[in-house]
């Protein structure tokens, strides 16, 4: 049986050399780190999937890495697809049992601005974010969905899967309106070196909002939230569970990390739960979508 770290024998595309997982493991793992271990797999279903089912015999900071999802899920059931090693595809399981499980609810948030940190310093794209886990890029001045984030609770802890497309050229996307590192003129699109900014990133914001108990105005996560959310300021609707929709400015992110929207009514609602669509300036008309996580 071939181990799951080695190289995939049909790899022919010069461009997308799979990852180097004895490289990661050496970079990433530490005896005081967060993370413990680092697997790559040619192709899964779903490293959420399979991570969650493993997640009660595993210590906190498994780090699970996919050359290719056949079966990758985001929000709402959403389908992730990209071909084999266009992206980073991976999942980690958190455990952060000294920290009130009401404020778990931020790790998704938390998990955005570390990797759009992480990818303004390590690629050079300016990465937004849009309520709650999408990943936004601008190509040709167009604002595209490059990613998104999907958290799921599993045993006593959390497992969050990333998904971010690196390599995709316009005729790769899934969807108009999707966007990839490189079409957003990334200075690198080499995985490795992303995959380890983006894991370190993650380790000290996680490490920061445990230290203040996960109070996100403590760790400067809600601060940090808001300076690179790309929904806030614009007008939105917010289709809910249970078929209702609200319209409305987008005008803060609260402690809780939901979304606040101002009414035309002039109340503030808070949103904790559904799909925001950015709407233009004009009567009503929507941005396009991207798809993913």
């Amino acid at each position: 049986m071939t181990p799951p770290d080695a190289p995939d024998a049909r790899w022919s595309d010069l461009g997308r050399p799979p990852l180097n997982a004895p490289a990661l493991r050496r970079a990433l793992l530490r005896p005081d780190g967060l993370w413990t271990s680092l697997d790559v797999v040619s192709a899964t279903g779903s490293t959420n999937s399979d991570l969650a089912a493993r997640a009660a015999d595993l210590p906190e900071g498994a780090v699970l890495v996919a050359e290719e999802q056949t079966q990758g899920r985001g929000r709402l059931d959403r389908r992730w697809s990209a071909p084999a090693r266009s992206g980073l595809f991976f999942s980690v399981l958190l455990k952060p049992t000294e920290v009130p499980v009401e404020r778990w609810g931020w790790l998704p948030l938390l998990t955005g601005v570390a990797v759009a940190t992480a990818l303004s310093r390590s690629a050079g794209v300016d990465t937004a974010l849009k309520w709650p886990n999408d990943l936004l890029v601008t190509v040709d001045g167009e604002e595209r969905k490059a990613g998104g984030i999907l958290a799921e609770r599993a045993a006593d802890g959390v497992v969050v899967g990333i998904g971010i497309n690196v390599s995709l050229a316009e005729q790769e996307l899934p969807v108009p309106g999707a966007g990839s590192l490189l079409l957003a003129g990334a200075a690198s699109t080499d995985r490795d070196p992303l995959l380890r900014a983006v894991l370190r990133s993650l380790g000290q914001w996680y490490a920061d909002w445990r230290t203040a108990g996960g109070d996100p105005a403590g760790s400067r996560l809600q601060e940090a939230y808001a300076a690179g959310c790309s929904t806030l300021g614009r007008t939105v609707r917010a289709e809910l569970p249970g078929g209702r929709s609200l319209t409305g400015e987008a005008v803060a992110v609260d402690g809780d990390g939901r979304l606040v929207l101002a009414t035309a009514d002039g109340m503030q609602e808070p949103v904790g739960a559904g799909d925001v669509v950015h709407l233009r300036p004009g009567p009503g008309t929507e941005e396009t979508p991207g798809t993913g996580e």
